[in-house]
């Protein structure tokens, strides 16, 4: 039975793009696998701890060795490496903070960066590849080639480096200008803003059509 593991990382509720986007993905992927589960995780309403010095180096010492903090943490780590190997595919929600990933989504990674669940810490083979891992990612500004603050988006360069070593390899589908109709400065920019919007819509709404080949 096909498992969807959807995950938003918004704080900003109903009002976020990242939100509405992940959503309309986890709705074309349930209405194409109508036996499919999904499980929900989100980082912006409960995010994961980020990793401190009381808990942190639970992943770098033998289990009979740590606290029961540390113990208390890595049972965490387990539980988020487990909910993406039982997924057959990711949805992940992504918007852009301050330039880059929010906190919450770097805490996540850091978690999901786990030797002997997640990566062979010999071989340094990771152990979660072979999934579809969709990022449904939102930007305010523009950042496209050409504009002004063109390569100022450290978020979607970022995320398939953070990952490589577990073997997740993400796919961004992006809407940008999201802050076009808020800013009256950006009043110009609406009809860019829509056409964005409306072009990662359409992507999503393609994820998991059937091939022509096979209508």
């Amino acid at each position: 039975m096909p498992h969807l593991l959807h995950i938003d990382s918004s704080i900003q509720g109903d009002n976020s793009t990242s939100r509405r986007l992940s959503a309309r993905a986890a709705a074309v992927w349930r209405a194409a696998h109508p036996g499919g589960t999904v499980t929900y995780r989100d980082l912006g309403a409960d995010p994961v701890p980020h990793l401190d010095a009381a808990a942190g180096l639970a992943r770098l010492m033998p289990p009979e060795q740590r606290s029961a903090t540390q113990a208390e943490s890595w049972a965490l780590t387990e539980r988020l490496v487990e909910e993406v190997r039982a997924a057959d595919t990711i949805v992940f929600g992504l918007p852009l903070y301050n330039y880059g990933a929010p906190s919450s989504v770097k805490a996540w990674v850091d978690h999901i960066i786990a030797p002997g669940i997640a990566f062979d810490p010999e071989t340094r083979e990771g152990l979660l590849g072979g999934r579809e891992f969709i990022v449904l990612a939102s930007r305010g500004g523009g950042y496209a080639p050409g504009t002004p603050r063109e390569s100022w988006d450290h978020a979607e360069p970022w995320l398939p480096h953070g990952l490589s070593p577990v073997g997740l390899e993400p796919r961004f589908i992006t809407a940008e200008l999201t802050l076009a109709k808020s800013r009256p400065e950006m009043a110009d920019l609406i009809p860019l803003a829509n056409e964005s919007l409306a072009a990662a819509e359409r992507a999503i709404d393609d994820l998991w059509s059937p091939s022509p080949a096979l209508v």
